[in-house]
């Protein structure tokens, strides 16, 4: 929604607020327009030469968790109060921002009688939250507080309810939905068909190792394995904050690489991380079942093996972590990286050569790109590292490609039949809605 205003987003949330039906007391509108309003603009502000980033979690000092779960985890968040609270104000918050890197930390905010924000503490153990949602930790803890706001950048800042997405504000346009294209539509099938080489190995691998086991019962943790770690490379990229590409191709047509390479350990890694996981889940339901049917204790070997591919099953996941890093670095060279359909790095650096240009693109709202949802626009709106992008993915069909601006909008680009297709606002961590909140506990 664009001409958006922090009003507008105060608006969304204090709806939403409402629909939650909460037992505790809801601030009123006026109340959450002051809130965007000052983080709006503290995000224009500087401290030290940077610009301010830091999350705030609107919580009640007086009963700052008042539905703790059965089981705490040593890693749950935790509340440290100011000795004295303070007004909430650009000011204080630029200078507070350098002590609360958002990657470990939150300010704790809220309002008194009079409707006035304050800020009362900080909270803690906010990385655990944070690899969560960037795939890499599976299980995070709830979050603290009514809700939480980040300012990522100028006039940005993106709302969320424990791990909901609500919306973010972009200086001014309200996006309310990401598109989820990695997991279904096009641009999925796309990634689903180049993880074959993953899954043949395997399925070779189960036949000869674990014959008990049936592949159609890992077929669903090898694609979201697959997409997980290129969703991770996304936001790695992103957050370099230099700008970047990424192309899957078939051959090196119009393609003039400067730094050519062949890296293919990320998708060794993911094999072998794949191999680890079903030795790791094949031991342990061994053991399980032992116990099940009264054994006391486990043979020596059988407790090996367990150990062993536990640790390896780490050891791999690090593995790709390594790799994901490495290749993401290559990005902020200018060019484009360059990948071939099993994920295998072919060179970085690239300039794509392609010149002919579609007449009109197509936006997509929706992640498959149903005919209802495509938008035509002119190409020659876009700057020029999304017009080559166009340029090359209209010229060769089967290609997908992947442009991350500084900012760090991503956008996402095949050619459909006879129309070249875009998408952006893309959902690349792990959010989750209320239906999968509730799943989940």
């Amino acid at each position: 929604m664009e001409n958006s205003r922090p009003q507008d987003l105060a608006v969304l949330v204090h709806d939403k607020l409402r629909l939650t039906k909460q037992k505790f007391p809801l601030p009123n509108l006026e109340v959450l327009v002051d809130l965007f309003d000052c983080l709006f603009y503290s995000s224009m502000c500087k401290e030290e030469s940077d610009l301010i980033r830091v999350t705030v979690t609107f919580i009640d000092p007086s009963n700052p968790d008042p539905a703790p779960p059965s089981h705490l985890v040593p890693e749950r968040w935790s509340c440290i109060a100011f000795e004295q609270a303070l007004i909430m104000d650009t000011k204080t918050l630029a200078k507070l921002s350098k002590a609360a890197d958002p990657a470990s930390s939150s300010l704790a905010v809220y309002y008194d009688e009079k409707g006035k924000l304050y800020i009362w503490g900080m909270i803690d153990q906010a990385m655990h939250y944070q690899n969560f949602l960037n795939y890499e930790s599976d299980t995070g803890s709830e979050q603290p507080g009514l809700f939480q706001v980040s300012v990522s950048d100028i006039g940005t800042l993106h709302v969320l309810f424990d791990y909901e997405l609500l919306a973010t504000l972009k200086q001014n346009i309200l996006v309310k939905r990401y598109l989820d294209v990695l997991t279904i539509g096009p641009i999925s099938k796309i990634l689903r068909k180049n993880a074959e080489f993953l899954k043949v190995n395997l399925r070779e691998y189960l036949e000869k190792e674990h014959p008990n086991e049936q592949y159609a019962e890992w077929e669903d943790f090898l694609d979201g394995l697959w997409i997980q770690t290129f969703s991770r490379l996304l936001l790695k990229i992103q957050n370099y904050q230099h700008g970047g590409a990424i192309l899957l191709a078939d051959d090196s047509a119009d393609l003039d690489v400067k730094y050519r390479i062949h890296y293919e350990r990320l998708t060794l890694a993911m094999v072998a991380h794949a191999k680890a996981a079903v030795d790791n889940f094949v031991s342990e339901n061994t053991i399980e079942g032992g116990m099940h049917t009264g054994k006391r204790t486990i043979s020596k070997e059988l407790y090996l093996r367990e150990s062993a591919s536990f640790y390896n099953k780490k050891g791999t996941a690090d593995e790709i972590k390594g790799a994901i890093d490495f290749i993401a670095s290559q990005s902020c060279v200018d060019g484009v990286v360059l990948f071939n359909r099993s994920m295998v790095t072919n060179g970085f650096g690239a300039v794509l050569r392609a010149k002919k240009m579609p007449r009109k693109i197509f936006v997509s709202t929706t992640a498959t790109a149903t005919p209802k949802s495509l938008e035509a626009h002119d190409p020659r709106y876009y700057g020029t590292r999304h017009r080559s992008m166009i340029a090359y993915c209209w010229n060769h069909p089967t290609a997908l490609g992947l442009v991350i601006s500084q900012d760090g909008d991503i956008r996402a680009f095949s050619k459909i039949e006879d129309k070249l297709i875009m998408w952006e606002n893309i959902k690349t961590q792990q959010y989750l809605t209320n239906r999968s909140q509730n799943r989940k506990k």
